[in-house]
């Protein structure tokens, strides 16, 4: 069974001034509304989110079905950007696995994988038994989860009183949101290089690949931040 008093403090650990959530909120009521103005109904809206609330696969599901792909094409694209999970994933989990919990609680907790949640998780996992915090760390994906949900709902019937300079600033908030905390976050070389180098590389290769700039720009200045960490014994 998941333990309520920690499944309880990471549901609550959302609040506050400087929690993910608010920008995800505001992000997804941005979602909301472009769902109904592409033609969905408020149950395939929710349905959307419900399987899918991270933010980039939400917007790429949405925009492929504006330009008319076929389905098959939609799930590749949706699989890929959320491909960049991964690495997330494979950071957090040592963090969580205790081999007093079920395995079932860690395959619940995949879906809860999102920046928002990941990034709560990180900066509070240090407080809690490792035992617990699998546990703590669902509270927090259902907490996420469900502020995506709600924001969809509200998005999509407030949608006729957003213009769209206003859904655009709503949509960029949770990007510019997630740059601030990783420019917070620069703490050691790996993680300062990667984001310094990222900045520049990301539009550099604009020049070369516009299609594929960010993952280039990523790839590039990850590997560079990664190999001089190494070197310098971190």
């Amino acid at each position: 069974m998941i333990d309520a008093k920690y499944f309880l403090k990471g549901f609550y650990s959302i609040k506050g001034a400087r929690s993910p959530a608010i920008a995800l909120g505001a992000s997804f009521i941005a979602i909301g509304a472009l769902l109904k103005n592409i033609g969905f109904t408020i149950q395939e809206s929710i349905f959307s989110t419900f399987l899918t609330y991270a933010l980039p696969g939400s917007l790429i599901m949405a925009e492929s079905m504006i330009i008319g792909a076929s389905l098959i094409n939609i799930f590749i694209a949706v699989w890929l950007v959320n491909a960049r999970l991964y690495p997330m994933t494979v950071s957090l989990m040592p963090l969580l696995i205790h081999k007093s919990q079920p395995r079932w609680k860690y395959y619940l907790s995949c879906h809860f994988i999102a920046v928002s949640s990941w990034l709560i998780m990180k900066d509070k996992y240090e407080g809690v038994k490792k035992e617990f915090r699998i546990d703590f760390w669902i509270g927090i994906g259902m907490a996420t989860w469900s502020v995506a949900i709600i924001s969809t709902i509200v998005g999509y019937f407030a949608s006729d009183f957003l213009n769209k300079d206003i859904l655009i600033g709503l949509a960029i908030i949770n990007p510019i949101y997630f740059t601030c905390m990783m420019v917070g976050s620069m703490k050691t070389i790996k993680i300062s290089l990667s984001i310094i180098l990222g900045t520049i590389l990301g539009p550099s290769f604009y020049f070369i690949s516009p299609e594929w700039c960010i993952l280039f720009g990523g790839i590039v200045a990850g590997s560079i931040a990664f190999l001089i960490g190494e070197i310098n014994g971190e």
